[in-house]
C-alpha cells in the first residue's frame, strides 16, 4: 500500500505530492495562505480521505462531506467573532464542491457538551484540539506557510497510509467510533477498521 510503513519523510513529501492531486484540496492549501489566518490546519477526514481515494482510484473528492478548517484564536471566543471568520472563509472558498466546516477550536469547549453530552476542557492550543480528533488516521492537520508544507499528526501518518481506522480514545465515545466505521466503511470497503 503506497506509504504504509515508510519512513517519516518519505511519508511527508508522498502526502504532498497526493495532496497536490486533487484540484479542491489544493486550491484550500494555495489560497488559505490569503485569509490573514496564522494558526490554522486543513485536517481530519478531508486529508485522510483524499489519501484514501488516490491509494484505491477513486476521484479525490470522492465520499468527502467537507473541508474541515480548524483554526485557533482566544483573544474572542464569542460566537460573533468565529461567524466572522467562517463567512470570511466560506464566501472565499464558496465555488468548491466541498462545504468548509470552520470552527474555532479554542472555544470548542463551549458547545461541546450540549452537542455530544459531556464535558470538554478548553484547549490550549490547535495542536491540542488536533489531538483529541476522533482517529488515528484522521488526526492530521496540514498548512501550507511561508512556502512550507507543515503537517502536525500526533500519532504519525502510518494508519492514514494503511487505510487503517483506529479510534483516538482522548474524547470520542464508542458509540460515535462505531457510527464512523459504518460510514466510511461503507464508502471504502478496503478499510481495515480496529475494534474498540
Amino acid at each position: 500500500m503506497m506509504g504504509y510503513r515508510c519512513d517519516l519523510a518519505e511519508q511527508l513529501h508522498m502526502l504532498r505530492m497526493l495532496l497536490k492531486q486533487s484540484p479542491v484540496i489544493e486550491q484550500v492549501l494555495q489560497e488559505s495562505q490569503l485569509l490573514g489566518l496564522t494558526d490554522y490546519y486543513i485536517g481530519a477526514g478531508c486529508i485522510c480521505q483524499t489519501v484514501w481515494n488516490l491509494q484505491t482510484g477513486r476521484d479525490p473528492v470522492y465520499g468527502i462531506s467537507d473541508i474541515d478548517f480548524a483554526y485557533f484564536d482566544d483573544t474572542d471566543l464569542s460566537y460573533e467573532a468565529e461567524d466572522r471568520v467562517i463567512q470570511r472563509v466560506q464566501g472565499y472558498f464558496a465555488q468548491l464542491p466541498l462545504a468548509m466546516d470552520v470552527k474555532n477550536q479554542a472555544r470548542v469547549h463551549l458547545w461541546y457538551q450540549k452537542h455530544y453530552g459531556y464535558h470538554l476542557e478548553p484547549y490550549r492550543s490547535l495542536e491540542q484540539a488536533v489531538d483529541t480528533w476522533p482517529t488515528t488516521a484522521t488526526s492530521v492537520g496540514v498548512r501550507l506557510q511561508n512556502g512550507h508544507f507543515k503537517v502536525y499528526a500526533p500519532f504519525g501518518l502510518n494508519d492514514l497510509f494503511g487505510q487503517i481506522v483506529r479510534a483516538n480514545r482522548t474524547q470520542i465515545t464508542e458509540q460515535t467510533y462505531q457510527y464512523k466505521c459504518a460510514k466510511w466503511t461503507s464508502k471504502w470497503p478496503e478499510l481495515t477498521v480496529i475494534p474498540w
